[in-house]
């Protein structure tokens, strides 16, 4: 009989759930922005909303994808290990689990404020949507890169409840800095994505396009981390993590080579995972110390 724990486990492992990592850090930076910047006061309860809301939106869009492509998952060498395809988990437990997770993002949002509850349908139907976009665009990784974008300005829309420029200048960098990385990480299944008419960078520029490709967003994502430390004035602290944050981005396009995958891994979650902890830190550093 299964136990609660290898039942954890499992839908844990189904949603890459270390993976939360990347755009988490961006989430708390938003809310500790708003808290500065609105003079709001911290809120112990909010904040677990906000991190409750992270969580519940990423489980679901994550299920949603390994359910939206079993069927292309269990063809490629590379995915047909996932819990899907392997058995490990039943799609309809897997849709249940998605709807779930929706149901209980859009609750969360209800008990932070009126803005991020009516804008919760529309933040679900981006994150949930990236899924489908691979079969009709090759800017699909974008379309990832918009919904983790979404945490630093719905982490900041909680506390204050009003749009400003300055988390979205995070969230802008947060669209460049995911699509960069995604594109990296799709090179992987460039021949199988072509040979199943699936649409993405790789797919269309080739190796040595996307990796150019990815290096433009990545320098587009350090211009936003560099205009909005000017934007708001942040001090030396700041700065430090901004640094880090752009030698980590250029580390990465080091690390893997047109000829040379080997290494996808380390660039796609290692390096990228530290460069937003890291960066995260020496932010709320700045901001409190």
């Amino acid at each position: 009989m299964e136990t609660k724990t290898n039942t954890l486990s499992k839908y844990l492992s189904l949603v890459k759930f270390s993976h939360t990592i990347f755009a988490l850090p961006f989430a708390i930076i938003g809310y500790f922005l708003a808290i500065t910047f609105t003079q709001a006061k911290f809120d112990l309860k909010l904040f677990a909303f906000v991190v409750m809301c992270m969580i519940f939106a990423r489980s679901a869009a994550m299920a949603f994808n390994r359910f939206i492509d079993r069927k292309i998952d269990e063809q490629n060498a590379r995915t047909a290990v996932r819990e899907i395809p392997a058995g490990i988990v039943k799609p309809t437990s897997a849709l249940i689990f998605v709807i779930a997770n929706c149901i209980l993002f859009i609750t969360t949002t209800y008990f932070i404020n009126p803005l991020c509850f009516y804008l919760s349908p529309v933040a679900l139907l981006v994150v949930l949507g990236y899924s489908l976009t691979k079969r009709f665009t090759a800017l699909c990784h974008m379309v990832l890169g918009l919904g983790l974008s979404l945490a630093p300005i719905g982490a900041y829309l909680s506390v204050s409840g009003k749009f400003d420029w300055l988390p979205l200048f995070f969230s802008f960098a947060v669209l460049f800095w995911v699509s960069g990385f995604d594109i990296i990480y799709a090179l992987q299944d460039e021949d199988f994505d072509r040979s199943k008419n699936l649409k993405s960078i790789p797919v269309l520029f080739g190796k040595k396009g996307a990796l150019l490709f990815s290096t433009i967003l990545h320098l587009i994502s350090a211009g936003f981390i560099i205009y909005a430390g000017i934007y708001a004035e942040f001090t030396i602290w700041y700065w430090i993590g901004a640094v880090i944050y752009c030698l980590l981005l250029f580390y990465q396009h080091t690390l893997v080579k047109p000829n040379d995958l080997s290494k996808v891994n380390l660039a796609f979650f290692t390096t990228n995972g530290i460069a937003s902890v890291l960066f995260a830190v020496f932010v709320l550093i700045d901001l409190y110390f």
